[in-house]
């Protein structure tokens, strides 16, 4: 008894580490929008200037939609872009609009090669033009690249999300911060749209076990009666970045597929230049 008494006196102690506890930080991270996974990643948020994976069996379960709060914080508090690298569909502004994201902070780029998507993700990261940067890297990425990920990360002052297969959990990464998402089956079973967050590496302490997300609202429920093949002007502002996050002449806005906030007009929209895809409906991340 003696023992056991003494074991509980030193683990109340203040100046003892548990490893499943996350050390006291005075950063701030950003709000995930979901209280219930808040208190479990570091600085109590999304980390910022860092590289955040998110490992998933397939796209389309709602990672976007666990995104989707902190994206529309950083577009109202912040005149920075959210580039969009590579992503498997084009995104679908009114989902967008109705998740709180203002679309003219929005910047689609779809490179040609996977050299072309690496040198625009760290470019993007590391300019200090974007508050975020989401990219869909092909299976070739390596650590080495994530660990230029990071850097350019803390460079330009900006949260890199790295969406990749779960097949990639048994790899090691760089990456500060590695979730694996899976859909919720009780979810499945009646028809809501949750999702199961496992943390697989966080900085500080252990990973607790699955956290279940419920999404609120009816982003993904609701369905346009016909295709939208145009959307309203957004911005007729002139826009320009940096020099330094400039494509180089070999990558063009044409050939790399960059795309411009407001860009796309009726009747003059050209390939890899509309912010709608008919076929998803109102929901930005749902696969159909």
């Amino acid at each position: 008894m003696t023992e056991i008494s003494e074991l509980q006196q030193l683990m109340q102690e203040t100046g003892l580490w548990r490893a499943n506890h996350l050390p006291l930080s005075l950063a701030k991270g950003i709000p995930t929008g979901f209280p219930e996974l808040d208190p479990w990643l570091p600085d109590n948020g999304w980390p910022r200037e860092s590289v955040t994976e998110l490992l998933y069996p397939y796209s389309g379960i709602g990672e976007l939609r666990l995104l989707a709060p902190a994206l529309a914080l950083l577009s109202q508090q912040q005149s920075r872009w959210i580039a969009w690298i590579g992503s498997p569909y084009i995104p679908y502004a009114p989902a967008l609009i109705q998740a709180g994201i203002k679309i003219e902070t929005i910047l689609i780029i779809r490179p040609k090669s996977t050299a072309d998507q690496l040198w625009a993700i760290e470019k993007s990261l590391a300019s200090g033009a974007c508050s975020a940067v989401l990219a869909w890297p092909d299976k070739s990425i390596q650590s080495k690249h994530i660990r230029r990920l990071q850097l350019a990360c803390k460079a330009g002052q900006s949260w890199g999300l790295v969406f990749r297969s779960d097949k990639a959990a048994e790899q090691s990464s760089p990456a500060p911060l590695r979730l694996h998402l899976q859909p919720n089956r009780k979810s499945n079973l009646s028809k809501k749209s949750d999702i199961c967050v496992s943390i697989i590496k966080r900085p500080g302490g252990w990973a607790p076990g699955p956290i279940d997300i419920q999404f609120r609202g009816d982003l993904d429920l609701r369905r346009p009666h016909a295709p939208v093949t145009t959307i309203q002007k957004v911005s007729s502002q002139k826009v320009s970045l940096p020099r330094k996050f400039q494509y180089r002449q070999a990558a063009t806005d044409t050939k790399a597929g960059l795309v411009w906030p407001g860009q796309a007009r009726s009747g003059q929209t050209r390939p890899g230049q509309t912010l709608i895809h008919p076929s998803l409906g109102n929901s930005f991340d749902r696969k159909q």
